[in-house]
């Protein structure tokens, strides 16, 4: 397809992979570009950038949920929820047959109708979009309305309300009735070509991936986000074999997305500054009966912000420098960088072949690891290391990478680090010493203490029964249950999950790791400088005993997490 002078709407055009797709279209020479984004503020700062970088474009702004309705467009889905009659109609819209007034009076229909492109370029993460509106969670409090009501001999009006949420928010009608939209519209208005990029929804990874939303592993709203990825492949792969004159096809990065830019500065989560509290020993929360992820009176604020070092990585997340290690690790998701996506995204368009079109191979063609983000992966870090010098600071977990064990691993090695220095010492300790010697450290160190806390992880300490803890916890979570019975089975469980835990069986297996790790280490003949092994002697440097977070997290990821480990088996 000759896209030179032709109109051209980017779905998402200001996430990391829409803003290089925009910029890799300069070269093309189309006569319009719509940049379009579900927040307005969003879509008009890329406009403003884009049409400053090429002036020689007409650029034009959308914004809304291409996912409703023209009447919720703008409207937060909470917002459409909450309201009787707004979510009745939502429902309708989902589960009805298609028919002409919900086909013209969505927003996807009226934007394409508006603009009538010849291109449509779709970067909006569909999956994540539908799948994490969690269909679970609203089973879950439909099942136990409906037990209460079973048991008082009533139906109410909020299991009515339940119940119609729960099929408002199911994502597979919800696909359905997205695609029977776009096939309408495309057909209508005799669109030429669409591409889709797509998502595994695990970074390339599979079932055994290290990285969830919840205790779970992985969690079924992952593993909906990924059903949404597959269904959606499949239903574009029918829709390319569907009689209409849009070329179809899809593109489908098989790891992380990686990067828009790397800075020190405030850390935040819903747009907010994450603040730093504090719990000195001597407020320690006994762990008896019951326990509360959420206790607003619990810690000490610090009036401060949390600060570190970090890489932006656009819609996936701000990540410190343990997380991004851990997650590019070899043997994890890895990554690609937006750039490359928007090339072999061209190269479909303009009718080359780029090997990535799941369409035409949905098994071969995911678009995994690159060797460009291979080699510019060193830079990365040394950038992140360079900076937390400049800063005094060092850029450990955050938490929003998730799961609250990836944060949990992580300072665990970084504490050991602080009190043994090496590997090698800390084979040599007792699990006693090693705990009593951690706990001491964290006594003293408020700072350390505060960062942990701060993220929503807490610290068990080496009675079992003793917690320091901010207002909120990350493990145990439910949307459900707001308290959750307290047995030592279930502190094991929590702990393992997602808690920092000082007791001396966390330690003695902290031992048994890196005893495997230095025996590895040993057994490497000193003269070996092959490609056959990835865990080599300069991979761990610093005469190979050193502790680096990231480095042994990612080890343990890939060769101890359950029972066939976490590693990524293809690339």
């Amino acid at each position: 397809m000759d896209i030179k002078g032709k109109t051209v709407l980017v779905l998402g055009g200001w996430g990391l992979v829409g803003a290089a797709i925009c910029r890799r279209l300069y070269e093309e020479k189309p006569g319009k570009i719509i940049v379009a984004s579900l927040n307005k503020q969003e879509a008009e700062d890329a406009c403003r950038v884009y049409s400053e970088e090429a002036t020689d474009i007409e650029f034009t702004c959308e914004s809304g949920d291409i996912f409703v309705r023209e009447e919720f467009r703008y409207l937060h889905r909470e917002a459409v929820l909450s309201d009787p009659h707004k979510r009745h109609r939502l429902m309708l819209d989902s589960v009805e047959k298609l028919s002409e007034e919900i086909l013209t009076e969505s927003t996807l229909y009226r934007i394409i109708e508006k603009h009538k492109p010849h291109l449509i370029i779709d970067c909006v993460n569909s999956a994540t979009g539908l799948a994490y509106q969690d269909a679970f969670s609203g089973s879950a409090r439909v099942i136990k309305e409906m037990d209460r009501a079973r048991a008082e001999g009533e139906l109410t009006d909020e299991l009515q309300t339940e119940i119609e949420r729960l099929l408002s928010c199911m994502p597979v009608p919800q696909l359905i009735r997205h695609i029977e939209i776009l096939k309408a519209t495309l057909s209508r208005f005799k669109v030429q070509s669409y591409l889709k990029i797509g998502t595994t929804g695990t970074g390339g990874m599979g079932l055994n991936i290290p990285y969830t939303h919840s205790e779970e592993r992985p969690s079924r709203v992952l593993m909906a986000k990924s059903a949404m990825g597959g269904a959606q492949s499949l239903l574009l792969m029918l829709l390319g074999r569907t009689p209409i004159e849009t070329a179809v096809s899809e593109i489908k990065p098989a790891a992380a997305i990686a990067w828009k830019s790397i800075g020190y500065g405030p850390i935040t989560k819903g747009g907010n500054p994450i603040p730093i509290v504090d719990c000195p020993p001597e407020n320690a929360v006994t762990l008896e009966n019951t326990f509360d992820p959420k206790m607003p009176d619990q810690g000490l604020r610090t009036r401060r912000t949390l600060e570190s070092v970090y890489i932006d990585t656009g819609e996936n997340g701000t990540f410190s420098y343990g997380e991004f290690y851990a997650l590019t690790s070899i043997g994890q998701m890895e990554f690609v960088t937006p750039e490359e996506i928007a090339d072999y995204s061209l190269m479909e368009i303009k009718g080359a072949s780029s090997g990535y079109d799941v369409i035409s191979a949905l098994d071969a063609s995911v678009l995994g690891p690159t060797y460009r983000a291979g080699a510019m992966r060193d830079s990365a870090l040394q950038i992140m290391r360079d900076l937390q010098k400049k800063h005094h600071t060092e850029s450990v977990a955050f938490e929003l990478l998730g799961p609250p064990r990836l944060s949990k691993l992580l300072y665990e090695v970084y504490l050991l680090q602080k009190v043994c220095g090496s590997l090698s010492a800390v084979v040599k300790s007792s699990p006693r010493e090693l705990s009593e010697s951690v706990e001491a450290y964290i006594s003293k160190k408020q700072n350390i203490r505060s960062q942990i806390l701060s993220i929503g992880i807490p610290i068990l300490l080496s009675d079992g029964k003793s917690m320091l803890r901010g207002p909120e916890v990350k493990i145990p979570s439910s949307k459900v249950e707001d308290r959750f019975k307290i047995s030592p089975e279930k502190i094991d469980d929590w702990a393992n999950a997602g808690w920092i835990d000082l007791r001396e069986k966390n330690f003695a297996q902290w031992q048994e790791r890196l005893t495997e790790i230095k025996t590895e280490i040993d057994s490497l003949p000193s003269d070996e400088t092959s490609s056959a092994y990835h865990w080599h002697k300069a991979y761990w440097g610093q005469g190979s005993d050193a502790l680096d977070p990231g480095k042994i997290v990612a080890w343990v990821f890939v060769k101890k997490e359950g029972e066939v480990g976490g590693a990524r088996i293809k690339r």
